[in-house]
């Protein structure tokens, strides 16, 4: 069947014995993890965690293997995807020409009453997937020429990537591994991502802890979040890229501009100048709308402000930042046929 680039959809048609494979010689982090038979044991290891689950910040305790109750993330020992494909909204440094290739996964360990996809987050909209399924999916996604596997919302499914990653990196999986989440990250996590991840993309959502409690019932999100930044960037480092300008390894950070000031841009561009790297890649983001629940709460129920984008911008600058985002330039207008 002929890929459509702009959709994102699954079973896309391959050959189940010839795999398209990167030739620039870049090599992901994991497979080093492959070779001595330690990609294997973490996924033993995390499946393990889930009988007690710590594998991310909410801490539930819950063995997910046998209840759902208490369980925030409401996923049990299958991940739940909603869709899978080569997206071409990301970060030019993700999605180049040909796009990266997103796995974008149901539920979630955050309750923000924002959330503008709160039919996958809220909802679970979305199929359950096996290890070996979700191992298929990111060979699909290698074998269409997406430049990385791009993780979206994985914080709840440690666990279920270990395992499907074993299966896909032996397999002949060559793609840089895209962690794409919410910040809420638990240490235990993501010490069995380390030399596992290439590109960690968290989201620093808040400033202040009383307003991620209130917005987003999670209220040590920036103590966790914090934490989470500085263990991310121990083992990556400032973002790099290829000569093409794709990213092979490294930080970016995402921070969504709200109104009313109720992100605390100003505290978290200097945290991230200050205790991470002036050098991080860093991502404003300005498409805030008033969506599921934010009517509820009348300084969320608007749109943002150019005005009060254009003070995120100053804010970043002012606190040393000097890698923002370009917004999906023109660079990448051409698209891989």
């Amino acid at each position: 069947m002929p890929v459509r680039h702009e959709r994102f959809y699954f079973g896309m048609s391959m050959s189940k014995t010839v795999r398209r494979q990167p030739v620039d010689g870049f090599e992901p982090a994991y497979l080093a993890l492959l070779r001595s038979g330690e990609l294997k044991e973490r996924a033993r290891i995390a499946d393990r965690h889930m009988e007690d689950c710590d594998l991310c910040a909410r801490y539930c305790h819950v063995n997910r293997k046998q209840t759902l109750d208490g369980v925030i993330c409401r996923t049990g020992d299958m991940a739940v995807v909603s869709a899978a494909g080569a997206h071409h909204g990301e970060e030019d440094c993700l999605r180049g020409w040909r796009g990266s290739g997103a796995i974008f996964f149901s539920q979630c360990n955050m309750r923000c009453v924002f959330c503008q996809d709160w039919e996958v987050s809220w909802k679970g909209k979305g199929e359950e997937k096996t290890a070996r399924e979700l191992a298929n999916i990111m060979l699909e996604l290698q074998e269409i020429g997406c430049h990385n596997v791009n993780l979206v919302g994985p914080s709840h499914v440690v666990a279920q990537i270990l395992a499907a990653l074993a299966i896909a990196a032996s397999e002949g999986l060559r793609l840089p591994l895209v962690y794409n989440s919410g910040g809420y990250d638990s240490p235990e996590a993501l010490k069995l991502l380390d030399g596992v991840v290439d590109i960690y993309m968290p989201e620093m959502k808040y400033g202040d802890p009383e307003l991620a409690r209130k917005y987003s019932h999670t209220p040590d999100y920036v103590q966790a979040n914090q934490a989470a930044l500085r263990e991310m960037h121990r083992q990556v480092g400032d973002l790099r890229l290829k000569a093409d300008g794709i990213a092979t390894r490294g930080l970016i950070v995402r921070h969504l501009v709200l109104p009313n000031g109720i992100a605390g841009t100003d505290r978290v561009m200097k945290f991230l100048a200050e205790e991470i790297s002036r050098d991080t890649y860093v991502n404003i983001m300005d498409r805030y709308q008033p969506v599921y629940r934010a009517g509820e709460y009348p300084e969320l129920n608007r749109a943002i402000s150019g005005e009060e984008y254009e003070r995120a911008i100053a804010a970043a600058r002012e606190a040393g930042l000097h890698r923002i985002d370009r917004h999906c330039s023109d660079r990448w207008v051409i698209r891989w046929p």
